[in-house]
């Protein structure tokens, strides 16, 4: 059970997320312009460009992809912040201090997911103005609920590997190593349908970002998604708690 004091340490640990996020104007705004710069120089330039089964134009194919991305590359920041607590001291004091570890991890977890959804949310803002339509209430709520478990299973991968590293370039290293293939096999850029090699597609199935994508463009426009929404839904959230429960144990075994 989470005690009083645990429930002061999950807000006290979210409210410094917080603090630390308003204070680095420098990443608001890195986390913000290169996902807009996507959505600009891409929507726009490739806005002429005719896939093969996409239905629209081009922008409100992409603005959907957009959206993940930004929650996805601001969910990076949660394992940075975990990696300069080590290496300051203040995670080892966290660790001894008489509340749970599950209290620690939920509090760091909720913090990286309202940073990650506050983004993403001033994404699909600008994408609405641009023009992608909403199909409907319920959709737009199913959307909210993709990317709500889009945040924190992104918040527990970035837990997953940064309790296993101890310097900032080595985890930068290896989440472009993993982030940029899976961003490319999502179909956040192009559709996935027969008109690509098999092999194309059997890999883009087996990443779990092309669920969380095809969920949100399936949700929001209505149009271009391969599955039906709710059974994308149904994946990702087997998949949030899979991560999440990862993300626990590793951070519990991780000395600090």
């Amino acid at each position: 059970m989470i005690g009083q004091k645990d429930l002061q340490a999950i807000y006290m640990l979210w409210l410094r997320q917080m603090k630390r996020f308003l204070r680095a104007r420098s990443r608001v705004l890195s986390t913000i312009i290169q996902p807009l710069f996507f959505l600009f120089i891409l929507g726009f330039g490739f806005n002429i460009a005719v896939f093969p089964g996409m239905q629209g134009s081009y922008i409100n194919f992409l603005a959907p992809g957009i959206i993940a991305m930004a929650i996805l590359f601001s969910s990076m920041f949660t394992g940075v912040s975990v990696l300069w607590d080590k290496q300051s001291g203040f995670l080892q004091e966290v660790l001894v201090a008489p509340v749970s570890r599950l209290s620690i991890v939920i509090g760091r977890t909720l913090g990286g997911a309202t940073i990650a959804l506050f983004q993403g949310f001033i994404i699909m803002i600008i994408a609405l103005l641009l023009g992608v339509p909403i199909i409907d209430a319920q959709g737009l709520l199913l959307t909210i609920i993709i990317m709500v478990l889009l945040s924190f299973t992104a918040v527990g991968f970035g837990l997953i590997i940064a309790s296993k590293m101890r310097d900032f370039e080595g985890f930068q290293s290896i989440m472009s190593l993993i982030l940029m293939p899976l961003l490319f096999l999502s179909s956040a850029f192009y559709p996935i349908n027969s008109s690509l090699p098999g092999w194309l597609q059997a890999l883009s199935y087996c990443n779990p970002l092309f669920y969380m994508i095809d969920g949100i463009r399936g949700s929001l426009t209505g149009a271009n998604n391969v599955l039906h929404p709710v059974i994308d839904l149904s994946i990702i959230l087997a998949l949030c708690i899979i991560i999440m429960g990862l993300g626990t144990y590793f951070f519990n075994k991780s000395e600090g």
